[in-house]
């Protein structure tokens, strides 16, 4: 990096430049759509992997990209120096704690490849943002989000394991301290899934409350939704997705969390999904506390959100690990809409970055 960069970002160079220049052989550590992304990216440095490797219950003489797939210790007999990047993600702590076991030994690190978006944390993309990533972190004001920021900014740029244990906290931490439930919240669950971040709510909120309204787009996972949801009161579930306005868009199954929407059709496995925004719920329901975990669809939320938001009476939970631009972008444009709003940051146990959001608290609250 050519350019003064501020004293919060620490590395001086990006992963990808560190992998073109570095001799050592590289291992693959995974065979899903993350190794895919990072074998895609390797290509673009004129570099390539020289094994792919998974755990050793995962081996049974699979093929990935070409490569027979290995275990670690089959490797180890093989070269005596090499680097493996980490390529899914995790959040079980005994597949967390062998990673750790294996950066002991080896140089171990998780390229960052966004979940969704072509964006990644090169050179260029970071000093084209760069005066945006300063204005979002001085937002934060508490030092855990100042950390979790900066860890962030630097994970992005090299993907250091250290950068994620740094600043891991606990969800009790979060709820316990800043959103502060009440018993007479009106609760927005967006991707709501089969119903575990309705339990989140109830737990935080002694199972007391005015309302939930969750939306699920997809039809199966909306079914077992249901199932959860049956016995519970003043409760109302919704098999739409939510966006910037109400359209219908098509939805792609890629599996549980991974199922997203699309402004086109791309896939013969994409559905039409009818689409609504929070603007057009609020007028009914006058929310008090929204979750978004939306797959990459968070800035449209928000963009169909900006009366509620003026309102300013709804406490925020936002996923902003989806996209590459989503931990700066977002905030900023919450804080466009509602300079009012006092910004926390968090990130909870995962390799990679995943299951890190911003939290909201408007300042009268």
């Amino acid at each position: 990096m050519n350019m003064i960069i501020p004293d919060f970002i620490r590395e001086e160079k990006t992963i990808w430049e560190f992998l073109k220049k570095h001799s050592s052989p590289i291992v693959i550590y995974g065979m899903g759509n993350g190794a895919d992304l990072v074998i895609a990216e390797l290509e673009k440095i004129g570099k390539k992997p020289s094994e792919i490797i998974a755990s050793d219950d995962f081996v049974r003489g699979q093929s990935f990209h070409g490569f027979k797939v290995k275990t670690l210790s089959q490797v180890e007999t093989e070269y005596s120096d090499f680097t493996v990047l980490v390529c899914f993600g995790t959040q079980i702590d005994s597949v967390i704690e062998n990673i750790k076991a294996i950066a002991e030994k080896h140089r171990v690190f998780v390229p960052y490849v966004p979940v969704f978006g072509d964006e990644i944390m090169t050179e260029d993309f970071l000093f084209e943002n760069l005066q945006d990533i300063v204005k979002a972190r001085k937002l934060f004001k508490d030092e855990l989000s100042l950390k979790t920021f900066d860890c962030c900014v630097n994970f992005y740029i090299f993907g250091r394991l250290s950068y994620l244990f740094q600043c891991e906290s606990p969800t009790d931490e979060i709820f316990e301290n800043i959103l502060n439930l009440t018993n007479n919240e009106s609760y927005l669950d967006l991707g709501a899934y089969r119903g575990d971040t309705i339990e989140e709510f109830l737990k935080y909120s002694n199972r007391e409350y005015r309302r939930i309204t969750a939306l699920e787009p997809d039809k199966k996972t909306f079914k077992k939704l249901c199932s959860y949801g049956e016995s519970l009161e003043n409760t109302n579930l919704l098999n739409k997705g939510i966006w910037s306005c109400e359209d219908v868009l098509y939805f792609e199954n890629r599996c549980a969390r991974g199922s997203s929407l699309s402004e086109d059709i791309k896939s013969k496995k994409a559905l039409p999904v009818e689409v609504t925004s929070v603007d057009s719920l609020d007028k009914e329901f006058n929310f008090t506390y929204i979750k978004a975990d939306v797959e990459g669809a968070e800035k449209e939320m928000l963009l169909g959100s900006v009366k509620t938001l003026e309102k300013g009476k709804a406490k925020l939970n936002i996923a902003v690990y989806h996209r590459t631009e989503d931990f700066f972008r977002l905030p900023l444009l919450i804080h466009s809409v509602n300079p009012n709003y006092s910004f926390y940051i968090r990130h909870h146990k995962y390799i990679p970055f995943w299951d890190t959001n911003i939290y909201c608290v408007p300042e009268k609250l």
